[in-house]
């Protein structure tokens, strides 16, 4: 793969992969084992993945509804890999835990502690500068595309180290967003795919906004061989994957169009017969459903901010998602009713990028709800 099949990422270089920006939230998290540095592990002090989880939601009605779930003792693991978020000056990240990551993982991971004890490693990512430096031309390919295969290597290295010393047979959910799915699918290919022993242990994979892809009209192949996408409620051994757009994407989209944009940073560059995967986190089966946003208070702009005193707010039954395809374009459709007092998503960074920094956030409530459906089955299973 050369560096120019990787100028479509275009404004990749100012991925952040989270929400509204975040950079005030901070915790004094992180401990190592052996090499590997833990942003999350189960027991750990500060742990941004087990922190307070306190919601209100708010209804369509503008009526408040407050719960204060917590942290399970699960009988599952998740592995999380978080996306483009290091704003360090260099083209790979250091093992150093700092706000931006922290901040991320609270964001997207911690609600999953109820349903999973979570696993998230630092990796030496691509960095946002390291993006801009390698699409601009300013470093020679080779040392761009080697840089992505030392954040990949980072990611390798904890996932060996994770089973080696805490997985102990353990099932296993993967969670990725963004540079943090196309870790995940580069994993699950060389690791897990291949392995009967290993995908008979993941439960599920969601990845998000990292453009796996099947051949068209499938849900098997492509970028995995075996693990197919879930194709209804309650399965195991299967994956969620979508990108979410507020309309059809436009032919230059960063997601949603197979072998251009972050398809790219997973080494998939072809397109023929090929399609971007799309699971409804709401409809897992297929057809419409209301998602089920979560967001950090501290995360949505003060304008906008409810008044409310918990550390989540989630807006149930204001957006609905289905997953449609057109052309060569495969993405799951979100829309919004109106409502009165509840905060819009937008296309922040254009309509090349749709709703990608929320991918996560805007169906978290449903993924932890799918998670669970797929422990359930498990259980009855074993």
């Amino acid at each position: 793969m050369r560096l120019k099949r990787l100028a479509a990422l275009g404004s990749l270089a100012l991925l952040l992969g989270g929400g509204w920006w975040v950079g005030s939230w901070a915790w004094a998290a992180g401990s190592s084992s052996s090499a590997i540095t833990w942003l999350c592990r189960p027991g750990q002090a500060g742990d941004p993945c087990s922190g307070n989880l306190s919601t209100t939601a708010i209804g369509s009605s503008g009526a408040m509804q407050l719960s204060n779930p917590a942290p399970s003792k699960s009988a599952f693991d998740c592995f999380y890999v978080y996306p483009t978020v290091s704003r360090e000056h260099a083209i790979n990240a250091n093992l150093q835990i700092q706000r931006s990551e922290v901040a991320t993982a609270f964001s997207q991971a911690a609600p999953f502690s109820q349903v999973c004890r979570v696993w998230a490693p630092m990796y030496p990512q691509l960095t946002l500068e390291g993006l801009a430096l390698g699409l601009s031309g300013k470093v020679k390919p080779k040392t761009f595309l080697r840089a992505l295969d030392t954040a990949y290597q980072g990611v390798l290295a904890a996932w060996k180290d994770y089973l080696r010393k805490h997985n102990h047979g353990r099932p296993v959910i993967l969670i990725g967003h963004s540079q943090g799915a196309t870790m995940l699918i580069r994993l699950i290919q060389s690791q897990i795919d291949p392995s009967p022993v290993l995908r008979g242990r993941t439960l599920l994979a969601i990845l998000a906004g990292g453009n796996l892809v099947v051949p068209e009209g499938k849900t098997v192949g492509g970028s995995f061989q075996h693990l197919p996408l879930c194709t209804a409620a309650e399965r195991t051994g299967c994956v969620i994957a979508y990108s979410t757009f507020p309309s059809r994407p436009p032919p230059d989209a960063l997601f949603g169009i197979p072998g251009q944009g972050v398809s790219l940073m997973a080494g998939q560059d072809t397109r023929r017969g090929l399609q971007v995967a799309c699971v409804n986190p709401a409809a897992v089966g297929g057809g419409r459903g209301f998602l089920l946003p979560e967001f950090p208070t501290m995360e949505i702009p003060r304008a906008e901010r409810p008044k409310v005193q918990t550390a989540w707010v989630s807006f149930p039954e204001f957006y609905t998602a289905r997953c449609r395809q057109a052309g060569d374009a495969t993405w799951l459709q979100v829309t919004h009713a109106a409502a009165a007092g509840r905060p819009v998503v937008h296309e922040t960074q254009g309509p090349t990028w749709g709703y990608h920094p929320f991918d996560i956030n805007l169906a978290l409530g449903n993924l932890v709800r799918d998670v669970a459906a797929a422990e359930r089955a498990y259980l009855r299973q074993n």
